[in-house]
């Protein structure tokens, strides 16, 4: 059948018109063995990595087999170069020197590896009708619905008054327990089930169901409570007063794994933010002598605001910066001044099941490669950076150069809500910065879905940034 001529207009549409179309249909057979390689790379982070000081221990073990060195104050530093500082077992910085002085600028990548779950309280262990519980106080922006009757490991630290530091990670291994918040049976949740979706679990009774069997031979109270803290002190020894000095997070219980008849897609816990994580962190360990000194930040506590020691407003940062650029007798604002930063953080993906929340024209679509977004923050742009129109061209040529598929995003619609990255901490230092990372389904959930082409366009995107001149 012979082809239709195109008029005028239909080529005047193709040069005109912005179509942003399935990065399926662009992929070529090397990225997409490619693509699957990383994304079972990735999804080897995820298991390894449900908490953000299980992350930088990762990720401190993948760079120090790729070379990487701890940065020491004052040590001589060569194109060429691997170091890193963790910062209190909970976030991570690494740098690979480049050619060109620090004066020149480097180029960031920096996401945060917390996830939203439920921390335990100072004081959880309590025993009520035989049964014991943890109490918890849930972390970052969860809807408190999806966090029950689904099962839970504990994950973190008790760091004892002798200065010895006890990891925990109960439910990670093979014949461990699990653990579970209980809800409601139908039969009794009339009441329950006319209450709004945000009041209908409150939240303190998120408590996670740790025992029910007595300790033998006691006619004491709290039978139960005690059998649970013999355990405790028989297997870590601790007793519960070292409760207080603990991080303890109860995080799902769930493995990455592929989702989909056709494997397109990955399911799992942490996406937010750990997909753009290991994208800036695995694109860092490729690289050999970048012309600009390539950094990339793994920050904590940014579900609650990037506040503290290990959040993205802490001097950390700059501390880390400042002894790099000592070591070529750069002033640390001179640095700053001629940086790019890209915020790697996930932005939601458009979802045909909730149409009314999403403007279409401006939001991200799953296969449609990485998202782009010029702002976050909420309703009138509040919390946001908003990143230059000469940033934004910027970063299209860099991608576009590198072959990256990339699409511009927004969260939703503006009156429908909102949501912040690290990005704002990032301009408030005079460097310029914008956001862009993978689309992502059920955002905040305890499982969250991504696809894999976003998550490879997202690495590229990230290699593309690093190896920028």
């Amino acid at each position: 059948m012979e082809e239709k001529k195109k008029t005028a207009a239909d080529l005047r549409r193709e040069a005109l018109f912005y179509r942003p179309k399935n990065g399926c249909d662009r992929l070529s057979e090397q990225d997409e063995a490619a693509m699957e390689s990383y994304c079972t790379a990735y999804k080897q982070f995820l298991d390894a990595g449900k908490t953000e000081r299980e992350c930088v221990d990762e990720a401190i073990r993948q760079a120090e087999a790729a070379g990487f060195k701890p940065l020491v104050r004052g040590m001589a530093l060569n194109p060429g170069d691997k170091v890193y500082r963790c910062n209190r077992g909970k976030g991570l910085m690494l740098a690979v020197m480049g050619r060109r002085s620090l004066a020149d600028g480097v180029n960031i990548g920096a996401a945060h590896i917390d996830s939203p779950r439920l921390d335990l309280k100072p004081n959880p262990l309590y025993e009520d009708s035989e049964l014991a519980f943890l109490k918890t106080h849930y972390y970052g922006g969860i809807r408190k619905y999806q966090w029950v009757t689904i099962p839970l490991e504990l994950h973190g630290v008790i760091a004892r008054t002798d200065g010895t530091v006890l990891k925990v990670a109960i439910g990670a291994s093979e014949g461990d327990p699990l653990f579970t918040v209980d809800d409601l049976l139908p039969h009794l949740g009339a009441e329950q089930s006319k209450k709004p979706l945000g009041e209908a679990i409150p939240a303190e009774t998120l408590n996670l169901l740790v025992g029910s069997r007595p300790f033998k031979d006691d006619e004491g109270s709290d039978r139960v409570k005690l059998a649970i803290l013999d355990i405790l002190n028989r297997k870590y020894g601790i007793t519960e007063e070292d409760f207080i000095s603990a991080e303890l997070e109860a995080v799902p219980a769930f493995h990455a794994a592929d989702i989909g008849f056709d494997r397109s897609l990955i399911g799992s816990y942490g996406h937010d933010d750990r997909v753009c994580a290991f994208a800036e962190f695995a694109a860092l360990l490729e690289l050999q002598v970048p012309e600009r000194t390539a950094v990339c930040i793994l920050a904590d506590k940014e579900e609650i605001g990037s506040e503290g020691v290990s959040g993205m407003q802490s001097a950390a940062f700059d501390t880390f910066m400042s002894d790099l650029c000592d070591t070529q007798q750069v002033p640390l604002k001179a640095c700053y001044e001629k940086s790019f930063c890209l915020s790697a953080d996930v932005t939601a993906a458009y979802d045909p099941n909730f149409p009314e929340v999403y403007e279409k024209r401006n939001s991200a679509r799953v296969n449609y490669g990485m998202g782009l977004c010029k702002y976050t923050g909420a309703r009138g742009k509040s919390g946001a950076s908003d990143a230059a129109a000469e940033v934004v061209a910027y970063l299209r040529r860099t991608l576009d150069e590198a072959g990256v598929i990339w699409q511009m995003a927004e969260l939703g619609k503006v009156d429908a809500g909102g949501g912040g990255t690290v990005a704002c901490y990032m301009a408030n230092r005079d460097i310029d910065t914008i956001d862009a990372g993978v689309p992502v389904l059920s955002m905040h959930a305890p499982f969250e879905t991504v696809s894999k082409l976003d998550c490879y366009m997202t690495y590229k995107g990230m290699k593309a940034v690093y190896e920028a001149k």
